[in-house]
């Protein structure tokens, strides 16, 4: 008998607004959360990647011990929108076919959702094959206060990544549910919980 689909349920929010926080919440009530960035980060030190990086960019991407300087790489593709869809166009169907695995063995366990988190949600075109989106809602003030402490960022740095993505209001129209983040943990594993219900609920609905 072919296993029964799992819900599908997408996390979107601004840089830094704790969207992987979200998605551990969900891990705790039996999802299976497939991480994006993960995934990014294990095809970029794919061999054949490598090479293609070096070929584009020379041995500066590289670091000494042979793998791929995201942040070399970051300053490159983030001031250049070219440069960046060529990455994009080299590294997502790696992404997209180990997602994909991801999706069909937690069907085979009989999981009841699959949370992807994913920063490109909606720019990579996933939104749509998507069952449910849950923005992450946090201010700005708190988002850069995150990546400052975790990623050394300045706001420009935070503002001039955020500008080649979606806008963040348009991310929340678009998104079916929200979860205010203003820092309170067990405030936000209520909501999780909250949603998740609601989620399932409208799915055997259908």
């Amino acid at each position: 008998m072919k296993p029964v689909e799992p819900i599908r349920i997408g996390i979107a929010g601004g840089i830094g607004s704790g969207k992987s926080t979200v998605a551990r919440c969900f891990s705790s009530h039996g999802c299976v959360v497939i991480d994006s960035d993960a995934l990014s980060r294990s095809a970029l030190q794919q061999p054949e990647v490598i090479e293609q990086l070096v070929s584009w960019w020379g041995p500066s991407v590289v670091s000494v011990t042979g793998s791929v300087d995201r942040g070399a790489v970051g300053k490159i593709v983030f001031s250049d929108a070219a440069e960046r869809s060529r990455l994009e166009q080299l590294i997502h169907p790696m992404i997209e076919r180990e997602r994909a695995e991801l999706i069909r063995q937690a069907a085979q366990k009989g999981s009841v959702a699959v949370v992807i988190d994913a920063p490109l949600l909606f720019e990579a075109g996933l939104a749509g094959e998507m069952d449910a989106i849950v923005f992450v809602d946090t201010p700005f003030k708190a988002r850069l206060e995150r990546v400052k402490a975790s990623r050394g960022w300045s706001e420009q740095e935070l503002r001039r990544r955020e500008n080649t993505q979606i806008p963040v209001e348009e991310k929340r129209e678009r998104s079916d549910y929200r979860i205010v983040n203003t820092g309170d943990v067990d405030d936000l594993r209520r909501q999780v919980a909250q949603i998740l219900s609601e989620i399932i609920e409208a799915s055997t609905q259908e």
